[in-house]
């Protein structure tokens, strides 16, 4: 297959399987944690704790580097952020009060600002180490 042809054939299947590892990390991480923590003074957190998140967002560097390092920033970064708000929807959604909404609003205008400048920040110096090289 020619370069040519690849980039776009890339660009079209980069965009659904980071969604798709997305929604697989998020269930992964934060899908089987469903209970609040009640704490001795009646305060309560949860249902995730730090660690998960922090998981979460480091399990989704690697494919966005690589969709990022292969010039599929667009896909890097709308894949990301529909896996995520997706799997935020789908567990919260069961919300009665429906605040659920504004917090899916916030994962998804969170992870477009991260993975936004971390996929240009990617591009830009994958371009930076490789001199400009003409052919790409």
């Amino acid at each position: 297959m020619s370069k040519g042809i690849q980039k776009p054939v890339l660009q079209q299947l980069a965009f659904p399987a980071l969604a798709g590892t997305a929604m697989a990390a998020w269930a992964a991480w934060l899908g089987w944690d469903q209970h609040r923590d009640v704490h001795p003074d009646g305060s309560t957190t949860g249902p995730y704790e730090a660690w998960q998140v922090i998981g979460l967002g480091l399990t989704l560097l690697a494919p966005v580097y690589w969709a990022a390092s292969r010039e599929c920033v667009a896909a890097a970064v709308l894949g990301t952020t529909t896996g995520l708000t997706v799997a935020a929807y789908y567990d919260w959604s069961d919300d009665a009060s429906g605040l659920f909404a504004i917090g899916v609003g916030m994962v998804m205008i969170g992870s477009l600002v991260v993975t936004g400048l971390l996929s240009l920040l990617i591009a830009s110096s994958k371009r930076k180490t490789e001199g400009g090289r003409p052919g790409r």
